[in-house]
């Protein structure tokens, strides 16, 4: 099997599930040593109370033809943070790939709540996690990604930046903190591509984590179950999308051509010719802005 990142070594920050968990799979199928990152292990839990772990994560790398190194670690603790990057430093001495998906705020967000009515802790929490985690971990891991050449950065958010300049996403905190993070890989792309490195932001489509599907109260297996309460939803893509896109990136000896640039599962699965799990290319922004948010009923046709 074709193995591209053989040799190279990633560090995909907040990979306990969802999309960081599929970008870790991927690019350990791709070869690559990859660390990950997260607060829930096998003997403690973050407060999402969840089962999924970081050693999960770390043995389906594995699994899948890479090498998976659990580190617990909290991103908002610049020490903690640092002692990973060290740590990967002596055993590597090299870092090719950081994903930035530290997120944590399902739990903090109310729907369609106008800020002076928002839980302000809750808000102000939910920025540190989803805005000043990405900024701790660039700032101790980007001096040991420009060791060499080449280097690939990846900031996850929620949106393309053509479409949350568009739409207002769920509530003031949520929309500020996913527009940060395009914003994060904008200013990044400008401060690596001089010195030989690229940093884009990477957004999923309709995402079927673990936490979507126990919302839906289907399993991956049955998801097509939830249609009938949710018809949107068939335009979902399973967390492997988004980490084969990740795969594509880091593999591109041009990967410098999407420097500082905000890009998509649905749309790098078009440019690289990489499929979901069953074959299909779903495109979710698209289909949201032609389908969805223009009032049409649910059909896939031509998305995926």
């Amino acid at each position: 099997m074709s193995a591209p990142l053989k040799g190279k070594v990633a560090l995909v920050a907040g990979a306990t599930r969802g999309a960081g968990r599929g970008m870790a799979v991927e690019l350990g199928a791709a070869g690559a040593t990859v660390y990950v990152t997260g607060r829930t292990t096998r003997t403690r839990r973050s407060e999402y109370d969840r089962p999924e772990t970081i050693e999960d994560t770390a043995d389906l790398v594995t699994e899948a033809g890479g090498q998976g190194i659990a580190v617990p670690a909290d991103h908002l603790d610049p020490a903690q943070v640092r002692a990973l990057v060290d740590r990967i430093a002596d055993e590597q001495g090299r870092l090719d790939v950081l994903v930035n998906d530290i997120w944590g705020g399902e739990n903090l967000f109310e729907w369609e709540t106008p800020l002076w009515e928002h839980d302000l802790d809750n808000g102000l929490h939910l920025l540190r996690l989803a805005v000043e985690t990405h900024a701790i971990t660039s700032h101790h891991a980007l001096p040991l990604l420009l060791r060499n050449p080449g280097g690939l950065v990846v900031e996850v958010t929620d949106g393309t930046a053509d479409y949350n300049a568009d739409n207002y996403r769920v509530n003031f905190f949520y929309d500020l903190a996913k527009t940060s993070v395009l914003r994060m890989a904008f200013a990044l792309g400008h401060e690596l591509g001089p010195r030989g490195a690229t940093a884009v932001a990477l957004t999923p489509g309709w995402l079927r984590s673990e936490i979507m599907l126990d919302a839906f109260g289907v399993r991956e297996d049955n998801w097509r179950d939830a249609l009938e309460r949710v018809p949107h939803f068939a335009i979902s893509e399973t967390p492997r999308y988004v980490g084969r896109a990740v795969a594509a990136l880091a593999a591109d000896p041009d990967v410098a051509r999407w420097n500082g640039r905000s890009l998509s599962s649905g749309g790098l699965a078009r440019e690289y010719g990489f499929t979901d799990l069953d074959g299909s290319r779903p495109d979710a922004w698209r289909y949201l802005v032609e389908v969805q948010d223009a009032g049409k009923p649910a059909d896939t046709t031509g998305y995926r």
